[in-house]
């Protein structure tokens, strides 16, 4: 299974929306009370909480991972991996308990996605980086990924790996291209269309194909495209709203075109060339999964040093070619097309996971929904869902 499959994020339920909605005031924590005692220097090891299938793996045996085996060599700090983010609302119920009362959580580095990081964000349970300990942060990151309206300047987040919520479809079998959003809403794609149920998934594309800025959209741009979406659910134009079970029923033909993310795309069309993924003219969104030191860490410097070995552009390399999704150091693409290898130099040619510069004049990172808003967009998108 993809691993960006796993996520779940149907925006308004748990306990993130029931805290975050709520805007329960004893859980922010000041800047000043988020830092706890460094132990870097006299503990020589760091807990880092993952995703699973989001590293790169050793052939002969899968529980080393050749990135983080060098990253120990190199430093002797020793790495605890652990994959245990299967979602983001429940691992954010996991660890908000110790958060909210200014508790350690036991984990020095944590990757979510960046609408449950801006929440973190807004709530005080991250702590900011030292960048000058972090030159290949600085240096390598990708300018698109530099300045989300969550965490201006990436100050409390690190991207470690990105990708794109586009379009994908079955040429072969729908018989012409799909360029554009509003290609979906043909006459001969009746019933044969999926869209994402979560709302945090779903909503910029949908926003960019009705010509809306993402990044800053309004109450109002979402109402128009609840309008929207709701007569295509009612006309039957909509097949249905799903998850990752979008992957089967493109790969079997019960659906002809979907929103899809990039990463899963690439894995498809090793298996069925006939499957596209497109970019469309109006432009989709670039989402990432962040990499964030929590409150009270006690390897902060130690996650720094981690941190700022995944950009250096040899290692990011690496990691590209494992988990297949858009590399947030450009500067890796090179490393690749210059390695000799056939396999490797094919993927620095893949704008799905080097975007092309036409392609990337058509990203967008959409703001995130606040709060106060979410509590009310969450119920009507729901509805129109079915959730």
């Amino acid at each position: 299974m993809p691993r960006r499959a796993l996520l779940r994020g149907i925006g308004g339920t748990g306990a993130a929306a029931l805290l975050a909605g709520c805007g329960v005031p004893p859980a922010y924590v000041a800047p000043a009370d988020r830092a706890g005692r460094d132990l870097s220097a006299r503990d020589r090891v760091l807990t880092f909480a993952n995703w699973p299938l989001y590293i790169d793996t050793d052939d002969k045996n899968t529980s080393k991972r050749p990135t983080l085996d060098a990253f120990t060599k190199r430093t002797g700090i020793s790495v605890q991996y652990k994959e245990e983010i299967n979602d983001n609302d429940e691992f954010f119920g996991k660890i908000s308990p110790a958060l909210m009362n200014h508790q350690e959580t036991g984990r020095d580095i944590v990757v979510i996605s960046d609408w449950m990081a801006a929440r973190f964000v807004r709530l005080g349970w991250v702590q900011e980086m030292d960048r000058a300990k972090q030159p290949n942060v600085a240096k390598y990151l990708d300018p698109l990924l530099r300045g989300p309206a969550f965490d201006r300047g990436r100050a409390h987040s690190v991207p470690w790996q990105s990708g794109i919520t586009g379009i994908a479809y079955n040429r072969k079998k729908l018989g012409r291209e799909i360029r554009s959003t509003q290609d979906l809403w043909a006459a001969d794609l009746r019933g044969k269309v999926t869209l994402l149920s979560g709302l945090d998934e779903s909503f910029a594309l949908l926003m960019l194909g009705d010509g809306a800025d993402v990044t800053r959209w309004t109450g109002d741009d979402f109402d128009r495209l609840c309008d929207r979406i709701e007569k295509l659910v009612h006309t039957k134009h909509i097949r249905r709203f799903t998850g990752n079970d979008y992957i089967k029923d493109l790969s079997t033909g019960d659906v002809l075109a979907c929103q899809a993310y990039s990463g899963d795309i690439i894995q498809l069309q090793a298996d069925n060339p006939d499957i596209e993924f497109v970019v469309p003219e109006e432009g989709a969104e670039l989402w990432a999964e962040s990499m964030m030191i929590p409150n009270l860490a006690q390897h902060k410097a130690s996650a720094e040093a981690l941190i700022d070995y995944y950009y250096e552009p040899e290692v990011a390399a690496e990691l590209a070619a494992w988990v297949n999704y858009v590399c947030p150091v450009p500067a890796a693409r090179d490393v690749l097309a210059d390695s000799g290898d056939e396999e490797l130099a094919a993927l620095a040619e893949d704008p799905l996971i080097f975007p092309d510069d036409t392609m990337r004049k058509r990203l967008a990172i959409a703001r995130d929904i606040t709060a106060e808003e979410r509590a009310v967009f969450a119920k009507r998108w729901n509805s129109i869902v079915g959730l």
